[in-house]
């Protein structure tokens, strides 16, 4: 069993996860220092797979240097670019190394990133790619095929809690979790009263005991930077009065700081709510800061 699948299971504390920052040069130095800066403030840590349709070091490289380093590595594995044969190879071979905690999605749209020409594959979807992982854990390729020993999985997946229509949210979780997701890493929301509905409609469909709830919070430096999250990031809708909030600031680093923390805290009141997942564009030690002040004893 995986650390991070002990704490969910026992509940008896927050969990924080985080991305790691992508990687694309200084090889196993960069990772080396990415990690060091994040491993002492949250329990595991996400090995991201070309986010936001962006080429980067692979996910299972990453995964792996993850875990050499002495970290918690969440694999996450993108439908958008891979089909179901090389999909659970990569599951399979991460388990090599003793990695456990799988995080399955969709993925963007290659439209959404810098290579816009390049072919899309979706050969699964993230609920069928859950599906395949359980199969896995289980014993056996989707062919059939028999993995002996099987190795132990724990399956995460994603889910937007803010995107309409609003009520297929919780119906779409829920489908996750009936397929063996046990952890869903929410998108970023802006919009506390529609956490608050999602969350609730996790709890009365009842599969928050067995599929932990991480709402994202995003840590900013500016308003900029929240106008491009509600420009041009799908499925992210920022409010005018938050933005403007930020860029009326004297000082928009701390204002957007603060907005991140009342996002956490409120998250956090949820009933229902497991911990939550950390993004950070800030890269300034706000992790560390923000885990402190709201003392999520972590490490």
């Amino acid at each position: 069993m995986s650390e991070l699948e002990s704490l969910l299971v026992q509940r008896s504390r927050p969990v924080v996860t985080a991305e790691l920052a992508t990687v694309d040069g200084d090889g196993l130095n960069a990772v080396t220092q990415r990690i060091a800066d994040l491993a002492p403030y949250v329990d595991a840590i996400n090995a991201t797979d070309n986010p936001a349709a962006h080429a980067h070091a692979s996910n299972v490289a990453i995964a792996i240097a993850i875990k050499q380093a002495g970290a918690e590595p969440i694999l996450q594995v993108v439908c958008r670019d891979k089909n179901r044969l090389a999909l659970q190879a990569d599951i399979v071979g991460a388990s090599m190394f003793g990695i456990e905690n799988i995080c399955a999605l969709t993925g963007d749209d290659v439209s959404a990133g810098d290579e816009p020409q390049a072919r899309r594959v979706f050969d699964l979807d993230g609920p069928q790619l859950i599906s395949v992982a359980a199969g896995i854990a289980a014993g056996a390729y989707l062919s059939g095929r028999r993995i002996d020993p099987p190795p132990h999985l724990f399956i995460g997946a994603v889910e937007n809690p803010s995107a309409p229509p609003l009520e297929y949210r919780v119906q779409r979780a829920d489908l996750k979790s009936r397929a063996g997701a046990r952890f869903l890493q929410l998108q970023i929301c802006y919009h506390f009263e529609r956490l608050e509905e999602f969350v609730a409609g996790c709890l009365q469909a009842g599969f928050t005991e067995q599929t932990a709830l991480l709402p994202t919070i995003c840590l900013t430096k500016s308003a900029r930077a929240l106008k491009f999250m509600d420009d041009r990031v799908p499925g992210i809708s920022v409010p005018a009065a938050t933005i403007a909030r930020i860029a009326q600031a004297s000082d928009q680093a701390e204002a957007a700081y603060i907005l991140a923390r009342e996002q956490a805290a409120h998250a956090l009141a949820l009933p229902g709510v497991a911990g939550i997942h950390l993004a950070d564009f800030r890269h300034d030690g706000s992790i560390a800061r923000l885990v402190t002040e709201l003392a999520l004893h972590t490490n």
